[in-house]
């Protein structure tokens, strides 16, 4: 990385770096026999092409002034097909155009010397940047950055921003991973958002996408069909061939780039079980081991999405601290949650249908749900031991993109289950050790749909929209044509206004009365439980479930510290069994209780339902009621 005072420069091995004589631009082709770099004069629009110099391997360089800094470029294979530049920092226009020449030291930094914020202190506030706000461009998530603030947010997760097909989308669909969407306010636009973010003690996180590149706009294959393995089929297609050193070199240099040229806080890596590895050191551990080594002045963070339940990637060194990623999205947490709100039992929820709430008790114990037992959904053994790990190696969300925009109507939880179910699970998510995610408007409780949606045409656009509504057709409420024609079609513009923000929402009193609950318990997150979160003995936590809907959880904290949890998460009261003393009920402090009087119930042995208490012991405090 090149620096001068208060800007970044994030070298690459592929695509442009500014020099004394004007730019080396770079492009692996060994799938081309000739490549010649594109120029377009300005501002009459004159292209003029320059020879490539060859080199080993595959790789094509050349260092010319011809393209000023903001003029138009890209490359010519073979004398016809004229491409953008897969690691352009910006387009002239869309994914179709010539990439634009950036010099990123223009940008001048006001925070140049952030240092970041430890990772125990974050709490996540998942945000789509084109529905966050009715003008969905980053310079309008800077208007809710002190809101977001003073809600007790540490950390906004950015969905993928990457340069997509269109103008409208959830942004998996990326085909220039080094260029912001222009759409949002490109690099600029997103180098102001960061700023912004860390002049209020803000961090930002990116949500990138290692695994597939997007159905329009990908030239890879042009003139680097070695780039993939086309005898290899995911989810989306042939996959990434990470074996190859110009291709691993890519994807790892682009998260450097994010964290370092766009001072990021860190980044969350999609669906890494989807990335079939071919090398003997997987893409992962490379990339963590590398941003861990190359970034030791601040604080950088990566968390991964993975549905494996595997745990080599998350675990610690002997001080507690991430030898590679910090944390793991835990869907296990949130399946048993959602099941346990709405008896919901289709799909992948059947495997915590008849369980939940044991289920969700381990899950907050000992971090995964599956440790090596049957999935049925499955059809096999999912996950390792977790227990040994500190609750900050993991996660937790009762909402995120996914789990909402992958329904067929976008419905939020707020619209499935009770109030008083969701007001438990907040409390339970904000306040156990874990690391919290809340997906935008859901501290308010928003009500409005997040659809999925994309802004393809043709016969691409309509084979989205019927392999959409194909997806459903499993669903017992989707049995019919008829049924599946009211699932929103993603490519309608409609589709994707109705999942915008709706910010007067939140003053209305049934919004505001939720929005003083989540400020409250991030609130007592940050003075009471927060401290606690670092040297975490390994095996710090324990459960034990009623034959109901209730649960204990116990944690041991920093210090010896014993965060408890009673949870009742059934209609009816709770009575505790026998043989429990009321002094285990009531000793230590309270910390919260919901509703109100629980606390006071549970110290006559009943606990209402639904309803969570959390209390906070020293250790000494729990031997001596061992000893009586």
């Amino acid at each position: 990385m090149q620096t001068t005072k208060n800007t970044f420069q994030q070298d690459t091995s592929w695509g442009t770096r500014i020099t004394p004589s004007g730019a080396m631009f770079r492009l692996w082709a060994p799938g081309a026999d000739r490549v010649e770099l594109v120029s377009e004069d300005l501002p009459g629009g004159t292209q003029r092409y320059h020879a490539m110099q060859r080199l080993e391997d595959g790789w094509c360089e050349i260092e010319t002034d011809a393209v000023p800094v903001g003029g138009g470029y890209g490359f010519r294979i073979n004398g016809g097909q004229i491409v953008p530049d897969p690691a352009a920092r910006a387009q002239t226009g869309d994914v179709h155009s010539l990439s634009r020449l950036v010099d990123p030291r223009a940008y001048v930094w006001k925070t140049a010397d952030w240092k970041g914020r430890p990772w125990h202190e974050t709490v996540f506030y998942e945000l789509h940047t084109g529905t966050f706000t009715p003008g969905g461009m980053f310079d309008d998530i800077v208007e809710r950055l002190d809101y977001l603030a003073d809600l007790g947010i540490t950390a906004i997760e950015l969905m993928p921003i990457a340069h997509f097909g269109g103008k409208r989308g959830w942004g998996y669909d990326g085909v220039l991973l080094y260029a912001p969407h222009e759409v949002y306010g490109g690099g600029e636009g997103l180098k102001r958002l960061v700023d912004a973010a860390h002049e209020r003690g803000l961090m930002v996180f990116l949500d990138v996408v290692y695994n597939h590149f997007g159905p329009d706009g990908n030239y890879l294959g042009a003139y680097a069909p070695q780039f993939f393995h086309p005898e290899i089929h995911t989810a989306w297609g042939a996959a990434i061939a990470y074996e190859k050193q110009p291709v691993r070199d890519f994807m790892i240099d682009n998260a450097l780039f994010w964290l370092n040229e766009y001072r990021l806080d860190g980044l969350r890596l999609d669906a890494i079980d989807s990335i079939e590895d071919e090398d003997h050191v997987p893409l992962v551990q490379e990339l963590g081991e590398r941003v861990r080594a190359e970034i030791t002045d601040r604080h950088v963070h990566i968390t991964s999405e993975d549905a494996r339940n595997i745990t080599w990637h998350i675990e610690r060194d002997g001080d507690d601290r991430p030898k590679m990623i910090s944390g793991e999205w835990n869907d296990d947490f949130h399946h048993c949650a959602h099941v346990v709100a709405t008896h919901e039992e289709e799909g992948y929820y059947s495997d915590y249908a008849h369980n939940g709430v044991a289920q969700m008790a381990r899950c907050l114990a000992e971090g995964f749900v599956f440790q090596g037992e049957m999935s049925h959904h499955r059809g096999h053994e999912v996950g390792v031991s977790s227990g040994h790990l500190p609750p900050t190696a993991f996660v937790n969300f009762i909402q995120n993109h996914d789990q909402i925009g992958n329904r067929a109507f976008g419905d939020r939880l707020t619209d499935l289950a009770s109030r008083r179910a969701v007001e438990c699970l907040q409390a339970i998510l904000l306040l156990s050790p874990q690391i919290p995610l809340i997906f935008m408007g859901e501290e308010f409780g928003d009500t409005h749909p997040f659809c999925f949606f994309t802004d393809f045409g043709g016969e691409l656009g309509e084979a989205i929209r019927e392999g959409r509504r194909k997806e459903f057709k499993k669903f017992a409420a989707f049995q019919g044509e008829e049924q599946r024609q009211l699932i929103p079609d993603p490519n309608l513009e409609t589709t994707f206004r109705y999942s915008t923000i709706d910010w007067t929402m939140k003053d209305r009193p049934t919004y505001r009365r939720r929005l003083f609950m989540v400020r409250k318990l991030l609130t007592l997150r940050r003075e009471r439980i927060m401290p606690l979160l670092t040297e975490i003995p390994p095996h710090c936590g324990s459960f034990e479930v009623s034959d109901t809907r209730a649960f204990v959880v116990s944690w041991t904290l920093r210090g010896g510290r014993v965060l408890k949890l009673f949870a009742n998460l059934d209609d009816e009261p709770w009575t505790v069994p026998e043989g429990v003393t009321r002094t285990e009920l009531t000793s230590g402090e309270l910390i919260f209780s919901h509703q109100r009087d629980a606390a006071l119930d549970l110290s006559q042995g009943v606990l209402p339902g639904p309803s969570v208490v959390f209390r906070l012991s020293d250790m000494l405090q729990i031997e001596d009621l061992s000893d009586e």
